[in-house]
């Protein structure tokens, strides 16, 4: 699945579905229970708020 664009800062999913375009966006669940796609740039500067969002059995 191409991500069509990233919640936060709105950038553009890529055209290409290969596996380079899309390997460093992020799919994550809000409190509503919604999908959504963070961009690279977004992922990066989230990643804390991101992990914090993780069972801690993942650790």
């Amino acid at each position: 699945m191409t991500p069509s664009a990233c919640r936060l800062c709105g950038a553009p999913g890529p055209d290409d579905a290969g596996v380079a375009a899309v390997a460093g966006w992020v799919t994550d669940r809000d409190e509503r229970g919604r999908d959504g796609r963070l961009c690279p740039a977004c992922a990066r500067r989230h990643v804390r708020d991101i992990e914090s969002k993780l069972d801690h059995r993942w650790w």
